[in-house]
């Protein structure tokens, strides 16, 4: 195989002018990148498909169209258009960030990587990539994509992810000194469309030529990763609160943690056994005669599974002092997240009628 003259980097660019993909977040050549517009994508796609994200992201634009916009928010409205993307951290986030930034930096985003990353929930790799992509500075943003370009290059053997370091110092190694930002998304791009996890188009690929494990015919046994353990199961116990007039009660979770600042139909800890039924009644928001209703409601969420058990009962409003009374047909007036909607679905089976079509 004759190896082209050209260095890595500048193969890639080459390959990344004729098959860029096409996002709403991405400037058209010709056109500034928006440091508003790239921080917000970064942030959406943490966790998150490009396709799920488009939608979200668009919709955000129009209701914030500049970063002082987004500040000048309510959380409620942030939280409510982040319904369905989940990590709700980060719209809290994204709220502070942007709050600070406007009222800090006067609306401007830092440039550097060690600017960037102190502020609210930018961490390494989104500071990299804001500083490459939005602003041109030279920096090396490592996601999923990048991971598994670089373990194929190399061939690395020692397995993700207490090999992250490594590939990082690898991947960086090839980033060029002009053009970081579109070499930033041409790695990713190649992640994306051709060196995929399963099955990689490796003779389409522009870095075939260098690519360890592709010449050992071997690339789809890389990266390797360390086997996941089975994610353990934390159980709870979810109150369906009505009064007398079919009012719902919901209350904000804390702000810290797994849904923080989100509403939620009040229940009790997410603990690692479950609680006795006797300790559920004690536990209840308010007193009521309690129905245990059948079967649970489960989700999962990264690293561990969540198994509710709902109860529902009647109370009058005044023997209740933390929450807000909803009518039961606004309730998609709140943020309530995908775990939430569960226990809406689950006590609408078992009480006909008393929910909207379509919530």
């Amino acid at each position: 195989m004759v190896r082209p003259v050209q260095a890595p980097s500048q193969i890639l660019l080459d390959w990344f002018d004729h098959h860029q993909r096409q996002f709403p977040w991405r400037a058209i050549p010709g056109e500034i990148m928006d440091p508003y517009r790239v921080w917000l994508s970064e942030i959406m796609l943490q966790q998150t498909t490009t396709r799920t994200v488009r939608g979200y992201f668009e919709d955000f634009v129009s209701r914030w169209p500049s970063i002082e916009d987004l500040a000048a928010a309510e959380l409620d409205a942030v939280l409510h258009a982040w319904q369905g993307l989940g990590y709700y951290a980060r719209a809290r986030n994204l709220h502070k960030c942007a709050k600070l930034i406007t009222k800090e930096f006067g609306g401007k985003f830092p440039e550097t990587e060690e600017a960037l990353v102190k502020l609210p929930g930018i961490g390494p790799y989104t500071a990299a990539a804001v500083s490459a992509i939005a602003f041109g500075h030279i920096a090396t943003p490592v996601d999923g994509n990048v991971e598994r370009v670089t373990s194929r290059l190399y061939r690395v053997s020692k397995p993700l992810p207490g090999v992250k370091g490594y590939l990082k110092e690898k991947a960086a190694e090839f980033t060029p000194s002009e053009r970081s930002g579109d070499y930033a998304q041409a790695v990713m791009d190649l992640g994306a469309t051709i060196c995929t996890p399963r099955k990689p188009n490796c003779p389409l690929c522009p870095w075939s030529y260098i690519c360890k494990a592709y010449l050992a015919g071997d690339a789809e046994k890389f990266p390797k990763r360390v086997p996941k353990k089975n994610p353990p199961t934390r159980y709870a116990s979810v109150y369906w609160l009505l009064d007398g007039r079919g009012n719902i009660l919901l209350r904000r979770r804390e702000e810290k943690g797994l849904l923080g600042g989100m509403m939620e139909f009040p229940s009790t800890d997410w603990l690692e056994e479950k609680i006795p039924t006797k300790e559920t009644f004690r536990l209840a928001p308010a007193a009521a005669d309690w129905k245990v209703l059948s079967g649970e409601v489960r989700h999962t969420f990264t690293h561990f599974h969540l198994e509710l058990k709902v109860l529902k009962g009647i109370a009058e409003e005044e023997m209740v002092t933390d929450g807000v009374w909803c009518e039961i047909d606004k309730l998609d007036k709140y943020a309530l997240p995908t775990l939430m909607k569960k226990v809406c679905a689950h006590a609408a089976a078992q009480s006909p009628g008393i929910l909207k079509p379509g919530y």
